[in-house]
């Protein structure tokens, strides 16, 4: 056994969980006439229902002495500090200085990083808001109606999925667009419905040399020039979020149409940065504000908050105590308004990249589960898909319902029924339908016999599935921004538990080696496949040929 798993703390929830395992949230909900009111907690301006959780308050005294023993509150404030926290790398990981009142020092050894932060932002700012106004034009002096933001995993997900989100604060006449597989589909189609002249690329890599985002860098500059017939086009309609100047020159983009950023700053956790370029452009300087004081905001309940009423803590020790003590290897996100649609991507990487390790801070492999597989999709689509599964399968699967109480648009008739289908789904998936329930449902409607006993069985529905139910006053740039800043949150929670280092990600890295070598044998005239298994090379030739 590990430290870990030997640990009093662990051993006690061990215990306790066997001693509820076969409670149901009918009978905690029968015997505690307050339980949702108990179990409800505000940050931020989001409001969070874990009363549908199989937690006792025992269990929950339980969890908060594991958060003590693992000392979540030293991790997150060392964080918070500038500490080194990324060992493996020897950085810090201060994607909350990318937020912070740029007035507020903060000194990371021995260096203030706030002016840094600021002058980058005001020069986002600055760009954003002469792209938008059509004082920086293109190579032939026509606006820009068209930005293509090239990046891959953290300088992608994050920026669109807060584009989408935050669409009713765009203008029609500046369409944004992300470009990110290699795959030359993604960016044919996408440069088959823009017009040259009038298109802005942003290239999104920090080191400038990301294999996919480079590729289609340099594809999307010779369908420019091709057009345009000056290659002194690419530097009116290039740009770059990047730290490799040199690189930037050599391709065509001069220093001050870079943004750069810091080494502190981890590809998940950038959309607050200058990655976030595209998504200032889409929604404008003011909500990208916005957006930043509301993670500020959730950053601030983070750090003062106790354990007992801290809305990350309480969600990161509530999946620890699936994935650790209920065997919960999946755990679902579905957002019940369709401009989140890109959010259950976005916590992918965020969630799986950054504690998705079977390697503990010391090196030392770990004998307990770590993070589960997190996915999901937007309501009502997901009803109509895998809700099935959720209420009749055989897995328990720990559920994040996130919904707004006010829509952007003049519909309540559909906004009714999404709200309903919402608390509905989150109802029977806690309080299901005994076999009991049905028969007398199917009795009533004149069911009899054998029929009865097969439908019964079918019709029933054993619920006690956990979720979390989390609700914005309105989907705006301070909600988006808490909500994105509570995931991040609790993925550190969740590293301190593990005792992981959620900041670096050398599962990343194999893959990307691999496919290298992979790539030069299949070239027309590769030497000979030296090195390569037998599957691989098999798989290499027919794919040659």
């Amino acid at each position: 056994m590990s430290a870990l798993t030997d640990s009093p703390a662990w051993q006690a929830l061990e215990a306790h969980q066997r001693s509820i395992a076969t409670h149901h949230l009918r009978d905690w909900f029968a015997t505690e006439p307050d339980r949702a009111q108990r179990h409800c907690l505000q940050a931020a301006g989001l409001f969070a229902d874990f009363s549908k959780h199989r937690v006792d308050d025992r269990a929950l005294e339980l969890l908060h002495a594991l958060a003590v023993q693992q000392d979540v509150e030293g991790w997150r404030d060392r964080m918070f500090a500038g500490a080194a926290v990324n060992a493996a790398e020897g950085r810090a990981a201060l994607h909350v200085a990318l937020r912070r009142p740029t007035g507020w020092p903060l000194v990371v050894d021995g260096t203030d990083v706030m002016p840094a932060v600021g002058e980058v932002l005001a020069r986002m700012r600055t760009f954003s808001a002469a792209v938008r106004s059509g004082d920086r034009c293109g190579h032939t002096g026509r606006r820009f109606t068209d930005v293509v933001n090239l990046g891959i995993g953290g300088s992608d997900l994050g920026p669109a999925m807060v584009t989408d989100a935050l669409q009713p604060y765009g203008r029609a006449d500046l369409r944004v667009h992300y470009v990110s597989n290699v795959d030359a589909a993604d960016l044919a189609t996408c440069l088959a419905r823009l017009d040259p002249e009038t298109t802005l690329f942003i290239v999104c890599s920090k080191t400038f040399t990301t294999i996919e985002t480079i590729t289609n860098a340099d594809t999307a500059r010779q369908w420019l020039v091709a057009a345009l017939g000056d290659p002194r086009a690419t530097g009116a309609h290039f740009v770059a979020v990047s730290t490799n100047l040199d690189g930037t020159r050599q391709f065509g983009i001069e220093s001050d149409n870079v943004f750069g950023f810091w080494d502190w700053v981890g590809g998940r956790f950038s959309l607050w940065s200058a990655v976030g370029l595209a998504a200032m452009l889409a929604i404008g300087p003011d909500a990208f504000d916005g957006l930043l004081a509301g993670a500020h905001a959730m950053d601030a309940h983070f750090l003062q908050a106790p354990l007992e009423r801290n809305l990350p803590v309480r969600m990161g020790l509530l999946g620890a105590w699936y994935a650790n003590f209920f065997g919960a290897a999946t755990h679902a996100v579905l957002p019940y308004d369709q401009r989140l649609q890109r959010l259950p991507a976005h916590l992918q990487q965020l969630e799986m990249e950054s504690n998705g390790k079977s390697v503990d801070r010391e090196g030392r492999r770990t004998d307990y589960a770590t993070c589960p597989v997190l996915w999901g999709s937007p309501g009502t689509n997901g009803q109509h898909a895998f809700y099935q599964l959720l209420h009749q399968g055989t897995r328990l699967i720990p559920s994040d319902f996130i919904i707004a109480r006010q829509p952007h648009h003049d519909h309540p008739l559909h906004h009714r029924l999404l709200v309903a289908n919402c608390l509905a789904q989150s109802e029977a998936l806690a309080f299901g339908k005994t076999e009991a329930q049905a028969r007398a449902e199917l009795v009533a409607r004149g069911a009899t016999g054998e029929r009865l006993d097969l439908l019964a069985a079918n019709q029933s529905f054993a619920g006690n599935q956990p979720t979390t139910t989390l609700v914005v006053e309105r989907l705006d740039p301070p909600a988006v921004g808490a909500l994105v800043a509570l995931y991040e949150h609790k993925v550190l929670v969740q590293s301190a538990l593990w005792n992981l280092n959620p900041f670096d990600q050398w599962g990343v890295e194999l893959g990307k080696k691999l496919a290298l070598r992979v790539g030069e044998c299949l070239l027309p005239a590769a030497a000979p496949m030296a090195g390569l298994d037998g599957s691989t090379r098999m798989l290499v030739e027919r794919l040659r040929s």
